[in-house]
């Protein structure tokens, strides 16, 4: 029986040039930065863990995850990619704005990632010129991409893997509740992201008509979501109700959700899988507190195997945690910890987190 091994990496935001950090208020007068570089995040960072390496090579933030993967040697490789990738200086008026320097795209390159999903709250930050950039970059690296566009028919359009046995169709959408602002939704005529406006059954027909269109026999299906809030194990009715009806009436194979800088419960849905929640896996806020009860530090790899009916057979997840911005393995203790958390978080699905050794968790249901 032909099976296919896929590799989920939740939030990734890396090769950052500029972070920019505004005071929440109304006022254009006091709508200025109070972080105006990434620089503070590193200077916050090695107050905490001690002096980090500069001219690294581009693997150097990936650290142990790379060896893991290279073990693994899954099919087809995606990540949530939260940051624009642009030299784009039309800044949004948000909040928070990331980017990352084009040149940084090699990155993302040593995990040799294939699809890099961009329905999220951080890709429009720069604009749409920031986004026909990033468009721009992660093609010419060759990495595909799905949830944004130069328009609605691209935004909805998937990233398209072919494997040795069929192919892995990869969509991608986000939800206002993420913080995706409705103005950055693609249409038409402008570019933008796949904004889910509702979790109704008619935005899961109008996800159903886009797989449908491109669907062939023997297919798999990845959905990708950013939905939800930060912090917080609470999956909502809401939320489970609408990736249920993804795979009962989208026919979709494995619902991938992120937005949490953490690890949220799962679910195992008639025989498909449900990730509420994937985590950060890589980013800058080594430095930064107030959520320590959450152990943002601990990130997780998600490498699901699925059947030819894109049905779930198994479920490894490697945890690392990071420090001076590299992935490193765990201590046992701490692989403990978040196997109870994770545990705990999907228990009312009716599955189960169990240690598979050394800092490799599995799924049971």
């Amino acid at each position: 029986m032909h099976t296919l091994r896929l590799m989920l990496c939740g939030d990734v935001m890396t090769g950052r040039g500029i972070d920019q950090i505004m005071p929440q208020s109304s006022d254009p007068a006091l709508f200025e930065p109070v972080v105006r570089s990434a620089k503070e995040y590193v200077t916050l960072a090695e107050k905490r863990y001690g002096t980090i390496p500069r001219n690294v090579e581009p693997d150097y933030i990936w650290g142990d995850a790379l060896p893991l993967i290279k073990q693994v040697q899954p099919d087809v490789r995606i990540a949530n990619l939260e940051t624009a990738v642009t030299t784009s200086d039309d800044r949004q008026r948000k909040g928070i704005n990331y980017r990352m320097h084009p040149a940084n795209v090699t990155c993302l390159q040593a995990a040799e990632l294939d699809v890099c999903t961009l329905a999220n709250n951080h890709v429009l930050d720069w604009g749409k010129q920031g986004l026909r950039e990033t468009l721009d970059v992660l093609q010419n690296a060759g990495i595909q991409t799905a949830g944004a566009g130069l328009d609605l028919n691209a935004a909805k359009a998937p990233a398209i893997q072919q494997t040795g046995e069929g192919r892995v169709l990869v969509f991608a959408g986000g939800h206002p509740d993420s913080g995706i602002e409705f103005g950055w939704a693609a249409t038409a005529s402008r570019p933008g992201v796949r904004l889910l406006r509702d979790f109704s059954s008619s935005t899961v027909a109008s996800i159903a008509q886009s797989i449908q269109a491109q669907r062939r026999d023997g297919d798999v299906v990845v959905y990708s979501i950013h939905w939800g809030g930060n912090w917080g194990y609470d999956i909502s009715e809401e939320h489970q109700a609408f990736a249920r009806m993804l795979i009962d009436e989208a026919g979709v194979d494995l619902v991938f959700g992120h937005s949490s800088h953490h690890p949220k419960g799962m679910e195992v849905y008639n025989k498909k899988l449900i990730l509420y929640g994937c985590g950060d896996l890589i980013n800058d806020y080594e430095g930064i507190t107030g959520y320590e009860q959450f152990r943002p530090d601990l990130r997780v790899l998600y490498f699901p195997l699925l059947n030819q009916h894109g049905d779930l057979e198994g479920l490894d997840m490697a945890v690392l945690d990071t420090a001076r911005f590299t992935l490193h393995r765990p201590a046992p203790e701490d692989v403990g910890w978040l196997r109870e958390r994770m545990a705990e978080a999907s228990r009312e699905s009716g599955v189960d987190v169990r240690s598979k050794g050394d800092n490799i968790l599995e799924l049971h249901w």
